[in-house]
């Protein structure tokens, strides 16, 4: 959605949408939105939540089947497993996702990887989809003046006109850019912790073969997971950077992550938001 910033300055029921890498300081600017008058819509909780709720569960019911002692109690009804994914605590679609490699140092075939990756692409864009709902629920049933999307890490993926539509035509779209400086320092985390991620399978198939190739491997099940992830991360950064900057050229307005990083209270943000509003008005001339 574009407009000026007075037009911006002026709408009575501001809806934004948060853009940017994962770790970049999404969900962290959204919680610094009172959340009296600002409801968040986190498109991981979305997902994790509704879309693959399930196949998380089953995944985790899986796992404890293999334990003797926690398989007696299950199949008795003596226990139960509940999903208690939150805002700020992602972890279980992280251990579905699960990382590519032998199974042996707990990675996962390339088959059920690309499944896996497969579902939570078609989960992401459902997520996005539902915004245009979720902005008239939160205002018509929870009374909530504002609303927030705090996208995941690879909504730039999606390549998806419908979720890219919905997301333009209800939302002011702000993607939070990281300069090289933090760019490092998410590759330094990623390193220090590789974690789960969603791949575009193009991507993720060209790279596994440069990696299998330099490493001098017949095959996926050869990988260490730890080790490819933290490989791959450096190239998906620099695949991503393109893909979100043209979310923003064609849809919406960038800040830096330094900015987002000043931002402490509600008028700083909706501040930084006229800001980046000014600057493509005078770049294209509006």
């Amino acid at each position: 959605m574009h407009m000026t910033a007075k037009e911006f300055r002026d709408w009575g029921h501001k809806t934004v949408t948060l853009l940017g890498m994962s770790g970049v300081g999404k969900t962290t600017l959204a919680n610094n939105l009172p959340q009296s008058s600002w409801f968040h819509y986190s498109g991981d909780y979305r997902i994790g939540t509704h879309y693959m709720d399930e196949p998380i569960m089953d995944n985790i019911k899986q796992q404890a089947m293999k334990v003797d002692f926690l398989r007696d109690l299950l199949r008795s009804d003596s226990i139960f497993i509940a999903n208690n994914i939150t805002i700020h605590n992602l972890e279980p679609i992280s251990s579905f996702l699960g990382q590519l490699g032998s199974e042996k140092l707990g990675g996962l075939p390339l088959d059920e990887f690309l499944r896996r990756q497969h579902l939570h692409r078609e989960a992401e864009n459902n997520a996005m989809v539902d915004v245009a709902v979720f902005i008239a629920k939160a205002r018509e049933i929870y009374g909530y003046q504002h609303f927030v999307n705090d996208t995941g890490g690879s909504v730039c993926e999606l390549d998806s006109p419908e979720a890219e539509h919905v997301l333009a035509k209800n939302t002011v779209v702000l993607y939070i850019r990281a300069g090289e400086d933090m760019e490092q320092e998410l590759i330094r985390r990623a390193s220090s912790n590789p974690k789960p991620m969603y791949y575009n399978e193009a991507f993720l198939l060209a790279q596994l073969e440069i990696y299998l190739a330099n490493q001098g491997l017949a095959g996926s099940d050869e990988i260490d997971p730890k080790q490819f992830a933290q490989w791959i991360f450096p190239a998906l950064v620099k695949h991503r950077r393109p893909l979100y900057q043209a979310l923003a050229d064609k849809y919406g307005y960038t800040i830096s992550a330094k900015e987002a990083q000043q931002v402490s209270n509600e008028a700083e943000f909706l501040e930084l938001v006229e800001l980046a509003i000014g600057r493509t008005d005078k770049r294209t001339g509006l």
